[in-house]
């Protein structure tokens, strides 16, 4: 699996493209992101973390984890379009100063989604609580 381009040639290609922020809209995804992230911890305390669950729990963080990145990429004037705009969104953890094994990490997530949603693809409760652990790393620097 490729890992994403650096954010300026998601910018050269078109992407990506350089517009007033938006705060109202960035304001608004964060919120969504941060409801949904209080939506998965009740659903992790009341129903729990298994095999049964953990693509729907893998589904939730990604989305959560897109929302934040959105938030932020529109807050600082950003918007993405079009086809690899996901990978876009993913390459802009590299200007938010995150590791570089932190975006393959982010990277493969966006990937096994794609591979639950369109082909069905099974993961584990294992991979599910890596990827939680992921996202309470990526909220805790993002915000």
């Amino acid at each position: 699996m490729k890992v994403p381009f650096n954010f300026k040639e998601y910018l050269d290609k078109g992407i990506i493209k350089k517009k007033n922020p938006d705060l109202s809209r960035a304001k608004d995804l964060f919120e969504e992101a941060e409801r949904k992230f209080n939506s998965l911890n009740v659903i992790i305390e009341k129903i729990g973390l298994h095999d049964g669950n953990a693509n729907d729990i893998i589904e939730y963080c990604y989305d959560i984890i897109i929302n934040f990145i959105r938030s932020k990429m529109l807050s600082d004037g950003f918007g993405s379009f079009g086809q690899g705009a996901h990978e876009a969104e993913i390459s802009y953890l590299r200007k938010l100063g995150f590791s570089e094994a932190d975006v393959v990490v982010a990277n493969q997530l966006r990937y096994f989604r794609n591979g639950i949603m369109y082909y069905g693809k099974r993961f584990d409760s294992e991979y599910a609580q890596k990827i939680i652990k992921f996202l309470n790393k990526i909220k805790s620097k993002i915000k």
